[in-house]
This record gives C-alpha cells, sequence and structure tokens, in this order.
C-alpha cells in the first residue's frame, strides 16, 4: 500500500491530516463559542491557553499538509463531475485552505498585541510574540478572528453538503476516496443497472 494519493483515491497520509484537522477544528470551534461564558477561574486561564496551543498545532498541520500535497500529488477529478463543479471544488479548497491557516495566524497575532505574558504550548515551551502590545491592532486581530470562524464554518458546511450530495445524489466516489479502507473504483457505489424486463412468455 503506497502513502501518497493515487489517481483515485486520496492516501493514508493525507486521509490522516484531513480528518485530524477536522476533529481538532470541531474541538477549536466548541471551546470557543463557549469559553466566554467560563467565570475567571484558573481552570478557564488553563482551557484558553489549550485553546491557543490547539490552534497553533493546527497551523502545524495545515502546513505540513500543503507540503505533503506537493509533494503526492491529488487525486485526479472523478469521471464524469462536470467542469465547473471540479473549479468550484478546487476554488472551495484553496479558500478552506486559506481560512484554516488564518484562523490561528490571527488567534497568535490577537494574543501578541494584546500584552499578555507569552502562552505555553501545551505547557512545554514559550510561543514567541508576533508583535509588541499594540491595542488598535489587537482589535482588528479579533475581528478577523471572530469573522473568519463564521466564513470557514459556513464554507465547511458547503464542503461537507458537497460530499454527502456526490454520495448520496450523484452517487460517485468523492467521498469514498477520502475513507479508510479498500480503493474504491471510480463508480464503485454507482446505481446498478436495471435488471432487464423479460417477457412472461419467455419463461421455460
Amino acid at each position: 500500500m503506497t502513502l501518497k494519493n493515487t489517481a483515485d483515491r486520496w492516501g493514508p497520509v493525507s486521509q490522516a491530516f484531513h480528518w485530524i484537522i477536522m476533529l481538532l477544528i470541531l474541538g477549536l470551534a466548541t471551546v470557543g463559542l463557549t469559553m466566554g461564558e467560563l467565570p475567571k477561574t484558573p481552570k478557564y486561564f488553563w482551557v484558553f491557553t489549550a485553546h491557543k496551543s490547539i490552534g497553533i498545532t493546527v497551523l502545524v498541520l495545515v502546513l505540513a499538509r500543503l507540503a505533503w500535497r506537493l509533494y503526492a500529488g491529488r487525486p485526479d477529478p472523478v469521471p464524469g463531475t462536470p467542469g465547473w463543479q471540479e473549479r468550484i471544488a478546487s476554488v472551495t479548497h484553496w479558500l478552506l485552505y486559506a481560512l484554516i491557516l488564518l484562523m490561528p495566524v490571527s488567534g497568535w497575532l490577537y494574543d501578541s498585541a494584546s500584552g499578555l505574558r507569552p502562552f505555553r504550548w501545551f505547557g512545554l515551551f514559550d510561543m514567541p510574540k508576533l508583535v509588541p502590545p499594540d491595542e488598535g491592532l489587537r482589535g482588528l486581530a479579533h475581528e478577523v478572528h471572530e469573522w473568519g470562524f463564521w466564513v470557514l464554518a459556513a464554507l465547511v458546511c458547503v464542503h461537507a453538503g458537497a460530499a454527502l450530495y456526490h454520495h448520496y445524489f450523484q452517487r460517485d466516489a468523492t467521498l469514498l476516496r477520502m475513507l479508510p479502507g479498500g480503493s474504491p473504483r471510480i463508480g464503485d457505489n454507482a446505481p446498478s443497472p436495471p435488471a432487464p424486463h423479460r417477457n412472461p412468455a419467455d419463461v421455460p
């Protein structure tokens, strides 16, 4: 089994990057939407630091995924996919990459401009400051981080909805080739052709 992507499916490394990043983003979104309701106790600051640490982890993973994609290539388009759908999918993928990179960078910039002491990545080492304290930049980074999240959430919904549409309505291998398991051939999940009509008079 090759680790690289093949002509008809994403390889196990790309699959691992995809699903791990997705789960981490889901966790970040859940914490980010509820963090403001937590009381300002030591637990709050632990959750806040964990949120930052996971965000930096996502940043590293996305950069690694992009590097791996350049090295391992990408599968060919699913046969029969209209050109306009392929172009929209390509633009959506690159917008997702851009926003997933923007979120941790804007959060890191917000933390740096806030003038807070450096946070420790999972308690292991201090993260460097990107900029000196700056109230204006702090507000801008916060706005970008907040609105970037909602745009990212919308794009993720579009991306997931398109994958489900391909799977259940177009019945092609778009979703299957990002799932672990045997290598699906394009069209494996296509509907079976109808059984030929038989005239009762032909039955012996």
